[in-house]
């Protein structure tokens, strides 16, 4: 059977999966943003905590995917089977690049664009949400663009623990050592990846070219 042939016959169920993988995706690095972000501005204001923060995000970046879905399945509340303990482990794998790159992007900021901002008044808030953030900007989209690809092929291991998602065809290739199936998880995988990039870059420069404008 052709490659074409496998597409016309899992049609549907594709259409299923891709739209599981890109909720757990989506919903996943929209939660990491509204965790790592915050935290990350945090770690510029409270400099003691940034050891352990990201130390924290960095152990968590060495437990390989499959043992850290296992230890999520006991859990309760943020564990068991289904896209709840995906999302979570999801979630987990995004926050050190998203907070590495907040951090960074604000610790950046040229020290006299603080000062001249002070200058006429402004508050810390203001700054931050005026001329930190804006600056950092480019920084941190490119911390949630890594985070974003890199969950896009986190999350075909979700499958195993009953989440869906298109590593439902890989691990039944691999089962029947059938290439076919694997390449029907892998490519729109791969496809979702670089859309997901592509998108993302897009958000990006306009941000960068609105700040320059």
């Amino acid at each position: 059977m052709t490659f074409s042939e496998i597409i016309d016959q899992y049609q549907p169920q594709l259409i299923a999966r891709i739209g599981e993988h890109f909720w757990l995706v989506g919903a996943a690095m929209f939660i990491a943003a509204a965790i790592a972000v915050p935290a990350g501005i945090l770690l510029t204001r409270q400099p003691k905590i940034e050891r352990w923060v990201l130390g924290f995000t960095n152990a968590v970046q060495t437990i390989p995917s499959l043992a850290l879905f296992g230890f999520l399945i006991p859990l309760p509340v943020i564990g068991g089977i289904g896209p709840r303990s995906a999302i979570v482990a999801l979630v987990l794998y995004a926050l050190l690049p998203i907070v590495r790159n907040t951090y960074t992007g604000i610790k950046e900021v040229d020290p006299a664009v603080r000062e001249a901002a002070l200058a006429m008044g402004m508050t810390d808030g203001q700054i931050l949400r005026m001329v930190e953030l804006p600056l950092a900007a480019r920084t941190i989209m490119a911390g949630l663009r890594v985070a974003t690809v890199t969950g896009v092929g986190v999350a075909t291991v979700a499958t195993l623990i009953g989440a869906g998602g298109l590593g439902d065809f890989i691990y039944r290739g691999l089962q029947t050592v059938n290439s076919n199936l694997i390449l029907l998880g892998a490519v729109p995988a791969a496809l979702m990846a670089l859309g997901a990039d592509f998108c993302l870059g897009l958000i990006e420069k306009k941000l960068v070219k609105g700040r320059v404008s």
